[in-house]
């Protein structure tokens, strides 16, 4: 796990300035901190940049950029390749020279002979770079869901890309104007989702594509997604065979993420996903795992309880740490300014504690993130396909029916549930995956500032469940969670908070043959009579203890209502109504302190009171230090 960077002056080809490179290196110290590497090629005015936390070959040979034979190509990656070592085995038998046993010189080997192609042969988490100096071509690369970053700005002249967007930024001569779709989308959403970013002209490389730069044009393709295997149910089989097949992708996932050279561990929550790692961890283990977990003082937040379980029956070693209110005034800017973009899932916060736990036994942890999404998990799903029975109603007479619960105040339940009801499915859906409706963003923002949004800040939901219109709802509700809240809000938080702890974390559930296997499962063996993860749970029977297998769902949630109402009161007004956040002119001073004032009676946070207090501290590191 790494940090890349790099700038092709591809206009003058004049030689990139030294000082350039090492201020956008050293902005990702955090992520590669054991090693640092550089590469020139002045004729061309290309400069590459890395940062290496050291996971596989950790000796001088795996020092990155790194070459090949004749040094006309170049690479380095971020991310690990599960299964280099037997794309290395096919490269050396066909003649080529290989100096280590990293993963990235099988990347760049694999670049010689397939060119950007090879992007295809690999499995795992990545963004790569490639300079292949005799065709002047740049390739920049990323994973298929999305698991590392790599965000890129061309003005014309020159290309930079980097795996953090603080990194691009120390160049001053990169514009910090906000884009103002993406605020909108932020206060949407929570996160900047797609291929825009926070600020204009600065993008991200899409998951699942490639960017060719040959010094005259700038092509992005995509070489996976994965709406073909979702179109490929298999009804034909009976559930004990999925079953079967499903624990056997599961472990095979599992044992190719515990390839490393350095410590390994696990998260370990308590719920089916991570105890499902687990098992298979300490399955193929010889010693005992190393297991990690994070609580709440408040118990109804708190799941230690069921992850000490979990590690008693697998006999982990094991450890924990109790995240208390204080801890949010003491991180918050740190971590706001750490996410690049403005990042509202209040997970950020245990995540960034648990990586920290972890990153002080191990330097790799393993996760159970992406089995909702890949096993239909999201209690969301049972709840859309319930409101799909309103559709069975003319939409005229729903109208009429539910247009009495438009008397209610804005932000009352009711009142969003009804609005939601009059939809039709797919704008349903896209509704219940904001933060806040439309209505309640407007109603925060000046004047001038809601006429600069010009666009829908759920249209990459709905962008995504157009383009799976032919699918079943639930997988079309899956591959819009994969396209959009996987990469933009649960990666986006696990690559951040792990990284600025210097910790890999991998995510066995993300493996791409897996998601491609549970996308051919029927959608009624993957969520069977509301209950979701069905057939994951079916096959962990034996496996899991049976309190664990069926416990409820709970997620990563924090005890923020109580926080903002007793510990951190008075830090949030402060912040809130500051005579900055006002004189930025984007929020209505009036609807600041009604927010304030409300939230004092609340038994819940108010979304939009943790997302104002996310973006005033992200204008002050990336606005205010401009």
């Amino acid at each position: 796990m790494c940090g890349i960077c790099g700038v092709w002056q591809y206009s003058t080809r004049e030689p990139v300035d030294r000082d350039r490179l090492r201020r956008m290196t050293e902005a990702m110290l955090h992520r590669g901190p054991d090693d640092g590497g550089a590469f020139f090629d002045d004729a061309a005015g290309v400069a590459l940049g890395f940062r290496r936390l050291s996971i596989i070959d950790p000796s001088p040979a795996g020092h990155q950029p790194m070459g090949n034979e004749d040094g006309t190509v170049w690479g380095m990656c971020n991310g690990e390749i599960y299964n280099f070592i037997d794309l290395r085995a096919g490269l050396a038998a066909r003649g080529h020279v290989l100096r280590s046993r990293s993963d990235t010189e099988v990347i760049v080997h694999g670049y010689e002979e397939r060119g950007t192609e090879c992007v295809r042969e690999l499995d795992g988490m990545f963004a790569l770079a490639i300079w292949d100096a005799r065709r002047r071509r740049l390739l920049l690369a990323r994973d298929r869901l999305g698991k590392k970053p790599l965000y890129y700005y061309d003005d014309g002249r020159r290309l930079l890309f980097a795996s953090e967007l603080k990194a691009l930024i120390t160049d001053a001569t990169v514009p910090r104007t906000l884009n103002w779709d993406a605020v909108g989308q932020f206060l949407a959403l929570g996160n900047v989702a797609g291929s825009r970013s926070i600020f204009a002209g600065i993008r991200k490389l899409p998951p699942g594509h490639w960017l060719v730069c040959d010094g005259a044009d700038i092509v992005t393709q995509p070489y996976w997604d994965w709406l073909p295997a979702l179109h490929r149910v298999d009804h034909r089989r009976s559930e004990a065979d999925w079953v079967a097949d499903l624990l056997v992708a599961l472990r095979a996932a599992v044992q190719r993420r515990m390839i490393s050279d350095v410590p390994l561990g696990a998260f370990l929550s308590g719920g089916i996903d991570s105890s499902a790692v687990v098992a298979a961890m300490a399955a193929v283990s010889t010693q005992p795992v190393k297991t990690f977990s994070v609580g709440f003082a408040e118990r109804r937040y708190n799941e230690l309880e069921y992850a000490r379980a979990v590690a008693q029956h697998f006999g982990t070693d094991h450890h924990e740490l109790i995240v208390q209110p204080e801890a949010v005034a003491d991180i918050l800017p740190r971590l706001v300014h750490q996410y690049d973009e403005p990042f509202a899932d209040a997970s950020a916060l245990p995540t960034y504690y648990l990586a920290k736990l972890a990153r002080e036994h191990v330097t790799v942890a393993l996760s159970g993130d992406g089995a909702d999404e890949a096993c239909a998990g999201y209690d969301r799903y049972a709840q859309a396909l319930q409101e799909r029975a309103v559709d069975a109603v003319p939409p005229a007479v729903r109208r009429v029916l539910l247009s009495p619960l438009d008397w209610l105040p804005i932000g009352v339940p009711g009142r969003r549930l009804g609005r939601r009801l009059m939809l039709d499915p797919m704008q349903r859906y896209a509704s219940a995956m904001r933060h806040m409706p439309a209505e309640q963003v407007a109603a925060l923002l000046t004047p001038e500032t809601a006429q600069r949004i010009t666009s829908d800040g759920a249209a990459p939901v709905l962008e995504a469940l157009r383009r799976a219109a032919d699918l079943d709802p639930l997988s079309r509700m899956q591959y819009a969670d994969a396209k959009v809240y996987l990469p933009d809000d649960i990666l986006v938080k696990i690559d951040r908070a792990s990284m600025l702890n210097s910790l890999e974390v991998r995510c066995p559930f993300l493996d791409h043959h897996f998601l491609e296997l549970m996308a051919t499962v029927p959608p009624q063996m993957r969520l069977c009579r509301g209950q979701g993860k069905s057939l994951l749970k079916r096959a962990l029977r034996g496996v899991l203890p049976e309190h664990v297998l069926h416990r409820p769902k709970m997620g990563f949630a924090v005890p923020m209502a109580s926080w903002f109402r007793d510990d951190l009161a008075s830090f949030v007004s402060e912040v809130v109504l500051d005579r900055r956040t006002a004189q930025r002119g984007i929020f209505a001073p009036r609807a600041l302190e009604k927010l304030v004032r409300t939230q004092a009676n609340l038994t819940r946070v108010t979304p939009h009171l943790w997302e104002i207090l996310v973006f005033e501290f992200w204008c002050r590191a990336y606005l205010d230090a401009a």
